[in-house]
């Protein structure tokens, strides 16, 4: 059988125990330990547990916004449909007895009659932004309330795994304000076409896969890139996409290319032949080759710009398009690919055209990609010193991997889920919020809440815009309900007083089930965060909304 037999620790239990390896998907167990014991904790009689989750703000300069995804995969992957069942209520029963060394800490009563009222469905209701959509930091995302009077204590039991959307989140945001950087960087230096393959959504390319803590993290992280851009070699991505958010059809692209060990396995002396054997056994489309295993100013004028000059220009002709795509992996990005650029167009300058900005530009048969050391803050660097050295953004590609996927975490954005509201058997209601003493930046909203466009409150009172507690002996929680952002385009509407009607919150789950009006495919994702990017001259800059 497949054991692991390890010892437990635990005072009142000097046993040994077993236990099975591997995962099942048991919504009981996703969540935080001390969240098993709070359903005796919240005052007696109430009957709705309301709670949200925002970003309270960012951690990286300039970062006003977030890039609203991935909620959806969480509540198909653990949330849809029956998620209750006899046999993981035993299986809670019997991890939490042992981990607490209580067997009366587990709620088994109340997830017996999920089971029994609710056929193990989850009785909640949550409301969110569309995905895609961006929306200003300090702006409520989504809302959560438990449906059954007597399921209060479900709603904050599930923040634990409904928090993690601030992982693709994250991502998505991350991916976008890199869309931003080279958009602007493009747009300067001469690009005119933005429809598909050109324009930005072939510029940054997901190296992720490995440097990510699991595979889960892959598929969701890769899948919030896909929302940006179509270059990926994240596999699980376009898994992620297509079973979770409905893509019918391909969401990413790669091309052929090589690797370290696939050149330098030639020998030192071989790295020539390695070079020709990859334009000769792709001698059509798109092949990349990474060319600093020894030398890469050599390999860029001796090898590419001579030898095999030929062979790369070749690769455009009557009826056929090919591209070389060179590869530097070391060395300072910014220096290396200036120097490169410097190279080759010198090889290849009878090719070579101007922008309408006046910069320099590879022929269409061979571009470089910088694929270390990139990240949010290194692509404007480098595309700013290609640009003062006179070269078009359009010549780079960029590649990243734990810098896109895996460099974050829930302070990023500074996530956070709190109750707001709670209502009694009673009928009588309560504003729920908290206003810590010692950090401004950790006080929560109160009451239910509706997201709106600032314009629904042209002339508001100064009375009913939000103020924080004035000092130390201001008022607790703060006054006024007016939650503006810092644009001034949106507001977050508290203590219930929005107008539901022009909520931008939708729908998208109730009890088990997703509305199909709120079941969002990865193309309208996709057109929802392109919005706002744009040129100079505010013209759309995106391939997707046209899409």
């Amino acid at each position: 059988s497949r054991l692991s037999t390890f010892t437990c620790f635990h005072p009142h239990l000097p046993r040994v125990c077993a236990m099975p390896l591997g995962w099942s998907d048991n919504i009981i167990l996703f969540s935080d330990s001390y969240k098993v014991s709070h359903w005796k904790q919240y005052p007696a009689g109430t009957k709705t547990v309301y709670s949200y989750f925002e970003s309270r703000g960012c951690d990286r300069e300039g970062w006003d916004s977030v890039c609203f995804f991935g909620l959806q995969y969480f509540i198909k992957r653990y949330m849809q449909g029956q998620v209750v069942t006899k046999e993981k209520i035993e299986e809670a029963e019997v991890i939490y007895g042992e981990h607490f060394g209580d067997n009366n800490l587990f709620y088994k009563e109340g997830w017996e009659y999920i089971l029994k009222e609710h056929g193990g469905r989850l009785p909640v209701v949550i409301k969110a932004v569309p995905e895609g959509t961006v929306v200003p930091n300090k702006m409520v995302l989504f809302t959560m309330e438990n449906t059954d009077p007597k399921c209060f204590w479900l709603t904050n039991f599930l923040e634990t795994l409904l928090v993690q959307v601030w992982y693709p989140m994250s991502v998505c945001s991350n991916s976008r304000y890199q869309k931003l950087s080279i958009t602007k960087a493009l747009d300067e230096t001469g690009t005119d076409s933005w429809a598909i393959p050109g324009g930005s959504v072939f510029k940054l390319h997901d190296f992720g896969f490995r440097g990510v803590s699991s595979v889960e993290s892959a598929a969701i992280g890769g899948c919030a890139h896909l929302v940006n851009f179509l270059g990926t070699d994240t596999v699980a991505s376009m898994v992620c996409a297509k079973k979770y958010y409905n893509a019918t059809q391909i969401s990413g692209h790669s091309i052929p290319a090589s690797e370290h060990s696939t050149i330098t396995s030639w020998g030192a002396d071989g790295e020539l032949d390695a070079f020709k054997n990859m334009l000769e056994s792709y001698p059509t489309g798109l092949v990349a080759c990474v060319s600093d295993s020894y030398d890469i100013f050599r390999a860029c004028g001796e090898y590419w710009g001579d030898k095999l000059k030929d062979m790369i220009k070749g690769r455009i002709g009557e009826g056929k398009f090919g591209r070389l795509v060179v590869r530097p992996d070391s060395g300072d990005p910014a220096t290396t690919c200036k120097k490169i650029l410097d190279i080759l167009t010198e090889k290849f300058a009878e090719d070579c055209t101007t922008t309408r900005t006046g910069h320099k530009q590879l022929p269409d048969y061979i571009r470089v990609i910088q694929g270390d050391g990139v990240d949010y803050e290194s692509i404007p660097k480098i595309l700013d010193t290609l640009k003062a050295a006179g070269y078009a953004a359009e010549n780079m590609v960029f590649g990243s991997g734990g810098a896109l996927l895996q460099k974050l975490n829930r302070d990023t954005f500074k996530c956070a889920f709190k109750c707001s509201f709670i209502e009694f058997e009673s009928g009588e209601v309560r504003e729920v919020f908290k206003d810590p003493i010692t950090d401004k930046g950790k006080s929560s909203k109160k009451g239910r809440l509706t997201l709106q466009k600032a314009s629904d409150f042209p002339s508001p009172s100064a009375d009913d815009v939000y103020k924080p507690r004035d000092g130390d002996t201001g008022v607790v929680g703060g006054t006024g309900f007016l939650h503006f952002s810092a644009c001034k385009k949106y507001v977050t509407v508290a203590s219930g007083k929005g107008d539901p009607a022009k909520d931008l919150l939708v729908e998208v789950f109730r009890n088990g089930s997703i509305p199909k009006a709120a079941d969002w495919d990865l193309g309208s994702i996709r057109a929802r965060a392109e919005e706002g990017i744009v040129t100079a001259d505010g013209k759309p800059a995106g391939a997707f909304i046209k899409a």
